[in-house]
């Protein structure tokens, strides 16, 4: 009777030890209440994380912005100092007649390669920019332009004859080459080269010759010499004589078909609003810049998408 007394008591101790424990016990696995102090510090602890985790997003969002920033400025820059490094050069006209020297020359070349290095379109053959009327602001030694350019100047002398600029319209995957001459000071006239251009690549461009124009000659009657009005008047009296069709022919100008004979592969180094560089399969570079319009304004983020990553 001891005996069994002495077992019940030592149940219910055990028992009674189980109830006051902090700790229960459910399916082997153990549960601990934890002291509301330590409950507090724990979502302090989560709060803070969460916060620094919010803290660094927000100085990624911010540090991207400025080096986006930093990174126009510095193209803004390059581009301001390639078109003084033209007019250091002598601009367009030293250019065609080779006046340019090898230290000018060579310094456009380096503000070339330095403005390509921040181009803003990494696809530049689908951006909108890309179609427009151009001006050519720069041929590099070798390049077709400029090669025509100096046959002008070798065969008549700048008394006669006068390279005065060059311009591109390109639209829908036609081009017009457009070299503007003036002979004697008084007589202009326009050879206009046609092209095809097609996209061969998110730079590249393959341009096929079709046609060139000498168009017919417009006379600046007040700049003709007084010794040369006599004979400008004969000639003018000359073509108004003659049959309409042969007339008509000579005010449309002289056509020459190009198809199949000329094509060229090219690419597309640098594109912004204002500035197009052109590189041929040699290396050579073309810069040009807008004459028309420019596009609607947007910031750099909306013409530029991928511009920056």
């Amino acid at each position: 009777m001891a005996s069994l007394q002495g077992s019940l008591s030592a149940v219910l101790a055990i028992r009674s030890s189980f109830s006051s424990s902090p700790s229960s016990s459910l399916m082997g696995v153990s549960f601990v209440r934890l002291p509301e102090g330590d409950r507090r510090s724990s979502g302090d602890r989560r709060n803070r994380r969460r916060m620094a985790n919010r803290a660094m997003v927000q100085q990624g969002v911010q540090g991207g912005a400025a080096a986006t920033y930093a990174r126009e400025m510095e193209r803004l820059s390059a581009k301001e100092s390639l078109l003084l490094a033209f007019k250091d050069a002598g601009g367009f006209e030293a250019l065609v007649t080779g006046k340019t020297t090898d230290v000018q020359q060579i310094d456009v070349i380096e503000r070339i390669t330095g403005l390509e290095r921040l181009n803003p379109t990494p696809r530049p053959t689908m951006s909108p920019f890309l179609e427009g009327r151009w001006n050519f602001e720069w041929f590099g030694s070798g390049s077709p332009g400029l090669f025509t350019a100096k046959i002008i100047f070798e065969r008549f002398p700048p008394t006669l004859a006068n390279l005065s600029k060059m311009d591109l319209f390109l639209k829908d995957g036609y081009a017009k080459v457009t070299a503007h001459l003036k002979l004697l000071n008084s007589i202009e006239s326009n050879f206009v080269l046609s092209t095809t251009v097609s996209v061969e690549g998110p730079q590249r461009m393959k341009e096929e010759y079709v046609e060139g124009i000498i168009e017919s000659p417009t006379v600046v009657e007040e700049t003709i010499p007084e010794q040369l009005k006599g004979a400008y008047s004969q000639a003018l009296t000359t073509v108004q004589q003659l049959p309409i069709p042969i007339r008509d022919a000579v005010a449309s100008g002289l056509r020459v078909p190009l198809s199949g004979t000329f094509r060229r592969l090219f690419m597309i180094s640098y594109l912004d609003e204002e500035i197009l560089i052109v590189r041929d399969t040699a290396g050579i570079p073309q810069v040009l810049t807008r004459l028309d319009p420019l596009p609607p304004s947007s910031s750099i983020a909306e013409a530029y998408p991928d511009y920056g990553s």
